[in-house]
């Protein structure tokens, strides 16, 4: 007969899966929530393109794939990341100046990269994991909050990258590269005094950036913010008719893949940067706060893993990656909606697309690491 005192020494079913999770670097509401967000991706993704099992079963593939490269850098531990961090960050400004020399152009913007053997890629992308890994690694083991000197540095390896990714131009990935390395500096303790003058400075260039470093069809875009009935067959046809399908979704929506503006095909772009417009128009306002609600309890979670960390490298890095996840999906709502100008920027994990997958994976395995680190070191 099993003694009451043996049973009360065995471990729980709840600390068996807990130990399990620990074991895997995998934090399990963050997993969910990621595996929900993929899943209502698909179901729009269906609807928005034209090939809808074509698109579904490669964007599927993407999925797969992030969740491995997800898995295997959760595996990778603080430490190891910090190593990599200045490998990872000249690679990246290696391969943007790459482009700039012999770079492949389309649609008027030198963006890309082929190389002999591997798909077309957007070095950039690299950096939006490589400069806040890089400025978490240079904070990790200096004075909170920073002094003058590592302010300096660190606006020096902020400014390089963005600097030649807004000449290829991309002035949209251009500024998530800044918003990325400015969050760091803001977590890191950056005193008021420097914000508010980094603030009037980027007041008194604008001008100069209007003038001399905006290119004419991104001058256009803004001011088609204001106007787009000025041009409604040109600039202002992408404001106009997502507009248009936002709001005849109502609060209901016309049903899935009953959409007119999408499915007629006079919303462009409905299976990338303005999926968003599709979803609104078919599935309505309620289909827009669900995928809203599981997009902030990512960021929420993000947030508290990031918080909860053991060392100021992983608080900064994880707040930085969620923060600019959350920035991601303020500023695609904000471009479909019209309240902010079209820059490119894909709807995370629901817009089609392979790179932006892969490199959002890799910012979530490392938030993965970071919220079993305090574990890992006893395995």
């Amino acid at each position: 007969m099993v003694s009451p005192e043996f049973i009360r020494q065995l471990p729980s079913t709840g600390a068996i899966h807990r130990t399990l999770w620990q074991r895997l670097h995998i934090d399990p509401i963050l997993f969910l929530l990621l595996m929900m967000l993929c899943g209502y991706g698909l179901f729009v993704l269906y609807s928005a393109a034209d090939d809808h099992l074509i698109a579904m079963e490669k964007q599927g593939g993407f999925f797969a794939l992030g969740f491995v490269v997800m898995f295997t850098v959760a595996q990778i531990s603080q430490n190891n990341w910090r190593l990599m961090a200045p490998v990872l960050y000249a690679l990246g400004v290696i391969l943007v100046i790459a482009v700039a020399l012999f770079g492949e152009v389309s649609m008027g913007a030198q963006r890309w990269l082929a190389i002999p053997g591997l798909p077309r890629f957007q070095p950039s992308e690299i950096l939006k994991i490589g400069l806040p890994l890089m400025l978490a690694t240079y904070f990790h083991n200096r004075s909170i909050p920073p002094r003058f000197k590592h302010v300096f540095w660190s606006l020096a390896m902020i400014v390089l990258p963005v600097a030649l990714i807004i000449e290829q131009p991309d002035l949209g990935t251009g500024m998530l590269v800044l918003v990325s390395g400015v969050i760091v500096l803001f977590m890191a303790g950056l005193g008021w005094g420097y914000i508010a003058t980094a603030a009037a400075a980027a007041a008194a260039l604008g001008p100069v950036m209007w003038f001399f470093v905006m290119h004419d069809y991104q001058r256009k875009r803004v001011l088609m913010l204001f106007d787009p009935e000025s041009d409604k067959l040109g600039a202002g046809w992408n404001i106009i008719q997502s507009q248009t399908a936002i709001g005849s979704g109502g609060w209901i929506g016309k049903g899935w893949q009953q959409g007119t503006q999408s499915q007629l095909d006079f919303l462009p772009e409905s299976h990338t940067d303005f999926i968003i417009a599709v979803l609104s128009e078919e599935l309505g306002y309620r289909g827009v706060l669900v995928l809203l609600l599981i997009y902030l309890l990512i960021v929420a979670r993000g947030l508290w893993i990031s918080w909860h960390a053991q060392e100021t490298f992983g608080r900064l890095l994880g707040s930085a990656i969620s923060i600019t996840f959350f920035l991601y999906v303020f500023v695609n709502m904000g471009m479909v909606a019209g309240l902010l100008p079209v820059v490119g920027v894909p709807l995370p994990l629901v817009s089609q697309g392979g790179t932006a997958v892969i490199i959002l994976m890799i910012g979530f395995g490392m938030l993965m690491a970071i919220s079993t680190e305090k574990k890992r070191s006893s395995y």
